[in-house]
């Protein structure tokens, strides 16, 4: 039930029903506010003891709905963790600000502040728009467009993420700001030097005395970030009136279990996010390993290969025997690789059968499938190419392969994948097994040219269809 229709129940708002009246003076800037932001950093913040020194100014994506949603209710909204036995409901009070990616007035005032520390990001790892080698793609209409309009005026409206940090950091620079950490929360591996990359580029393509500033003033942190989060449903919605007597337009539904690890310096300060439950690491890369080709690996086997054979949900999609022996069969590769004490992944997977098999986390493998050709190649290549270093033909991989194949033909979830065309158009060129080996090219030079790969694939294909 939405406040648009239900007349009779107050709106979600600070000052109702014992909720904080004031907020939080604006020292974090997160761009992507979604469902994953409000379940994750913004649930650290809100816990952390100075969540009252942090506030938090969102920005959304693509679509302005967040915005739409959240601004009448002053940032606010309920987080609802569904445990297996039961549901409890939070409000979440540290987004203070919400607007549209178009309000980018808005955000070059919110950059120019001396007292913003932080800008942070979830903006999948499509919105990075990385080429083939990992630098900035000046090629990419958007970014492209974007870096004309910045020689132009400083102050023109971008659009690409990375461009946008570009233009927020000259307006910081012209207002003699100084000090600020750009922390990176999407699953790319090393995603704090990412972004350092994709950024230095920019401003290089923009105005050349803009990188040594960046050098002297940018901390870039380093985040691996777990938690797993469905869409909202209308059935949310009604819980939240139902148990709390208010109606919330946007509630989250997570799990139980988060994990945050970051690195960096953070030179003009953060939230004590430690006394929330996060962990402050030297390095965050073996922990990012873990979780990439664990979790997000097999999330995509499961969105892929659960939903060819019906799986509407990755609990249902565990459920079925077939999916989980692929499952531990993908785990089985990539675990010989992670260089972690065999009883820790053991603890690990099992935890992650727990997660999944929770059916009141109802996790869409068609949300899940998203974005497949920017996903694989950090999620399931990793563990394929040590694997065939190793002189194995990892039939695990080779199933998430010819699991999005036969997505990008139309088998299971719908595409939604803005770099995938090239891929569609190849895998639609013909019969599976004629197509397979150019599909995978399109993933990775090379990658086609693995003629016991491309078999494998073929045959994981007829097995997931049932065509064997």
């Amino acid at each position: 039930m939405t406040a648009a229709t239900d007349r009779t129940a107050p709106r979600l708002a600070r000052g109702l029903h014992g909720l904080p009246a004031a907020s939080a003076p604006v020292r974090i800037v997160h761009l992507g506010v979604g469902n994953f932001h409000r379940a994750h950093q913004a649930w650290y913040t809100h816990h952390a003891p100075d969540a009252d020194q942090w506030g938090i100014a969102a920005f959304t994506g693509r679509r302005p709905d967040q915005a739409e949603a959240l601004a009448p209710q002053d940032g606010l909204y309920t987080l609802i963790t569904k445990g297996p036995d039961g549901d409890e409901a939070e409000v979440i009070s540290s987004i203070v600000a919400v607007h549209p990616a178009a309000d980018h007035e808005a955000y070059l005032r919110y950059l120019a502040d001396p007292a913003v520390a932080i800008v942070s990001l979830t903006v999948t790892e499509h919105g990075y728009r990385r080429d083939a080698v990992g630098n900035l793609d000046l090629a990419a209409p958007d970014v492209a467009a974007d870096v004309a309009a910045l020689r132009e005026d400083p102050r023109a409206a971008v659009s690409s993420a990375p461009m946008r940090l570009v233009a927020g950091l000259l307006a910081r620079r012209t207002a003699g700001a100084a000090a600020i950490t750009i922390l990176p929360c999407d699953n790319l591996p090393d995603n704090g030097d990412v972004a350092r990359t994709l950024v230095l580029d920019g401003a290089a393509a923009v105005d050349e005395s803009l990188v040594p500033w960046i050098a002297e003033h940018v901390d870039f942190a380093t985040s691996m970030v777990d938690r797993i989060t469905p869409a909202t449903t209308d059935d949310d919605r009604a819980l939240v009136q139902d148990r709390l007597g208010f109606s919330d337009a946007s509630p989250v539904p997570t799990e139980p279990f988060s994990e945050w690890v970051i690195s960096g310096r953070f030179p003009a300060g953060r939230p004590a996010w430690e006394k929330a439950g996060a962990q402050l690491v030297e390095d965050v890369a073996p922990h990012e390993r873990r979780k990439l080709w664990l979790l997000n690996g097999s999330h995509s086997q499961l969105a892929y290969v659960g939903s060819a054979r019906g799986h509407e949900t990755i609990d249902a999609a565990i459920a079925d025997p077939q999916c989980r022996d692929w499952v531990e069969q993908y785990w089985d590769e990539a675990e010989r690789h992670l260089g972690l004490p065999p009883q820790e992944v053991r603890a690990y997977r099992d935890a992650l059968i727990a997660r999944y098999e929770n059916p009141r986390v109802r996790h869409l493998t068609a949300q899940i499938a998203h974005d497949g050709s920017q996903k694989l190649p950090v999620r399931t290549l990793p563990t394929l190419h040590a694997e065939r270093a190793a002189g194995h033909l990892p039939l695990g991989c080779a199933t998430t392969l010819a699991g999005w194949i036969l997505h990008l033909r139309g088998v299971g979830a719908p595409v939604q994948d803005p770099g995938a065309g090239p891929a569609q158009e190849a895998a639609n060129a013909g019969e599976v097994a004629a197509v397979v080996a150019a599909v995978l090219e399109t993933l990775q030079p090379g990658l086609g040219e693995d003629e016991p790969l491309v078999d494998a694939v073929v045959r994981q294909a007829g097995a997931i269809t049932g065509n064997t």
